[in-house]
C-alpha cells in the first residue's frame, strides 16, 4: 500500500470509523459518479488551443472537444472569492470574502458557518474527498484547513504565489500533506499531477470518488521548466516562461485524465475544468475581450471553461453559450450525486447540467464585485442576457466621492465598447436597483483590502505556515 493510499485511509477512519466506510459503500455509492473539477490559476480565455492559442493544450483541447465547451462561465475577477464561491455555491460577499483575497498572515478564512461542498458530498456518500494543490481560504487557523472543512485529504500549498521549484512563500516552506510540513521535490505542477493520481489510484473501484485540483499555474511567479519553455522559440522573457507553465498544466491534465481512463472510470466522471479568473495581459491572452484580471470587464472574469460526463449526457463537443460560472458548481455537483437533501444555507447557484447540455436558463442577473485596492474605488458588475453594467464607485471608507457608470449592450457589443449609459436612463436605473440589492447582502465581516495588515501580539505561525492554534 502506498503512502498515499495509507494515509487516505486513516483519515477516513478518522472520519467516519472502520465499519461505515467499508460497510456504507454498497449501501450508499453504488453507481455515483466520480467528481473531478480541474481548476487553473489565472488562465488567459485565449491561452488554449481550442481558443486558437500557439500553446499546446491537446488535454484540455481533447476534454473540450469530447465533452461541452462552455463559452459563458463566469468567474471573479481574482482567485480566493471564486474558490469561496466554489465551495459554498454563494456569493462570497455574503461572509465577506468577494473584495479581496486572503494574504498571507492575516487571521481572515472561508466561515465555519458555511458548509462546504466537500461536507454536502461527504453527506451524498463520498467517502473520498481529496483536495491537490492550491487551497487560498485561510491558514492561520486551523478551523480554516482544508480537512477541517469536509476534505479526507489534501496535498499543496496554504497561500498562493508559491515558488514553484521550493515550494516557498515569504521564505518559508508552504506544501502540506494533510495538517503536516512536505518536503517532496521537483516542480509544483509535476508534483499536483502525480498527488492527483496517487489519490485516485488510491481509492477502491467500486468507491466514487470527489477530487478537486486547484493547480497553481501559470498564476506567478512566472518560472517553466527549459524543456516546456523550449517547445516556444517564437515567444520571449516571460510570455515564453508562461506558455511553458501552461504546457506543463496540460501535460498533468492528462496524467489525470489518463489514470481514471485506465480505470475504465473516464465516462461516469463529471469533469469540469474552468479559470478562476482572466489572464494578466503582460503574458497572457483574452481573446478579443476587454479587460484582465482584477477588473470587472469579460476579460477579468469570463473565462475559459469546458465540461465532460458522457454518462451524464455531457459529450459531443457542442457548445452551451448559456451564462452560468463558480456559484453553480455547488448546486450542480449535487444533482451529480443524486443528493437532495436540505443544505445549511441558502444558494445563489443553480443546477446547470441541463444548461450544460443545451437547455436555455432563464435570464439571471450575474453580479461581480471588488475592493482589493488601495484606491479604495468598489468595482461592480451586472450581467443579463442583454445588459452589462459596470460601476466604478468610491468605497463608503473613501475620503472622495466618485461614480462612473457604463452601460454596454453586451448581446451584441462583447467587447464592451460602447458604452450606452447616457442613451438608457431607464435601463440604467433598474439595473442599479439590482446592483443595490446584490449590495445589500454584504457581511459586515469583510476581508481587509490586500496591503492591510492586521496587528500581531503574537505569533502568527510556526515554522512551515503551520497555525499557531
Amino acid at each position: 500500500m502506498n503512502t498515499i493510499r495509507q494515509i487516505i485511509l486513516i483519515m477516513a477512519i478518522q472520519n467516519f470509523g472502520f465499519v461505515s466506510v467499508a460497510q456504507t459503500a454498497s449501501k450508499t455509492t453504488k453507481g455515483k459518479p466520480n467528481i473531478l473539477i480541474l481548476l487553473a490559476d489565472d488562465l488567459g480565455y485565449g491561452d488554449v488551443g481550442f481558443h486558437r492559442s500557439d500553446i499546446q493544450t491537446p488535454n484540455i483541447d481533447k476534454l473540450a472537444d469530447e465533452g461541452i465547451k462552455l463559452e459563458q462561465f463566469y468567474s471573479c475577477s481574482m482567485c480566493s472569492p471564486t474558490r469561496a464561491g466554489l465551495m459554498t455555491g454563494r456569493y462570497p460577499i455574503r461572509f465577506g470574502l468577494m473584495r479581496s483575497v486572503i494574504p498571507p498572515y492575516r487571521e481572515f478564512g472561508l466561515s465555519t458557518d458555511e458548509e462546504t461542498v466537500a461536507d454536502m458530498l461527504g453527506k451524498a456518500g463520498y467517502n473520498y474527498r481529496g483536495i491537490v494543490g492550491k487551497w487560498h481560504l485561510g491558514h492561520r487557523l486551523q478551523q480554516w484547513l482544508p480537512t477541517n472543512r469536509g476534505f479526507t485529504y489534501f496535498e499543496g500549498c496554504h497561500n498562493g504565489a508559491i515558488d514553484y521549484f521550493d515550494r516557498s512563500r515569504d521564505g518559508a516552506l508552504d506544501w502540506h500533506i494533510n495538517d503536516q510540513p512536505s518536503q517532496k521535490g521537483g516542480y509544483t505542477t509535476d508534483i499536483i499531477g502525480e498527488a492527483a493520481v496517487e489519490f485516485i489510484e488510491s481509492v477502491p473501484k467500486e468507491e466514487p470518488f470527489f477530487l478537486y485540483v486547484p493547480f497553481t499555474a501559470p498564476h506567478s511567479p512566472f518560472q517553466a521548466k527549459q524543456e516546456d519553455m523550449e517547445k516556444y522559440p517564437k515567444r520571449e522573457g516571460v510570455k515564453r516562461t508562461y506558455a511553458g507553465m501552461v504546457d506543463c498544466l496540460d501535460q498533468n491534465i492528462g496524467k489525470i485524465l489518463n489514470t481514471i481512463k485506465e480505470r475504465g472510470q473516464l465516462d461516469n466522471t463529471f469533469i469540469l475544468f474552468f479559470s478562476d479568473n482572466g489572464g494578466v495581459l503582460r503574458v497572457s491572452s483574452n481573446g478579443e475581450q476587454r479587460g484582465e484580471k482584477l477588473t470587472p470587464y469579460q476579460g477579468g472574469i469570463r473565462v475559459v471553461a469546458a465540461a465532460r460526463w458522457p454518462a451524464g449526457g455531457i459529450s459531443g463537443g457542442k457548445v452551451s453559450e448559456e451564462r452560468m460560472g463558480y456559484i453553480d458548481v455547488f448546486p450542480t455537483l449535487m444533482a451529480v450525486a443524486g443528493y437532495n437533501e436540505n443544505h445549511k444555507n441558502n444558494l445563489d447557484g443553480i443546477n446547470i447540467l441541463g444548461a450544460i447540455k443545451g437547455e436555455r436558463l432563464s435570464d439571471r442577473a450575474w453580479f461581480t464585485y471588488e475592493d482589493q485596492g488601495d484606491e479604495k474605488i468598489e468595482k461592480i458588475a451586472i450581467n443579463t442576457d442583454r445588459w452589462k453594467l459596470v460601476v466604478h464607485r468610491s468605497a463608503p471608507d473613501s475620503d472622495k466621492n466618485s461614480w462612473i457608470n457604463e452601460l454596454f449592450q453586451i448581446a451584441d457589443d462583447p467587447k464592451e465598447e460602447t458604452d450606452l449609459a447616457a442613451q438608457n436612463k431607464s435601463e440604467l436605473e433598474e439595473l442599479l436597483k439590482e446592483l443595490n440589492s446584490f449590495y445589500d447582502l454584504k457581511s459586515e465581516h469583510q476581508i481587509p483590502r490586500y496591503s492591510v495588515k492586521d496587528n500581531y501580539t503574537e505569533p502568527v505561525l510556526i515554522p512551515n505556515w503551520q497555525p499557531t492554534k
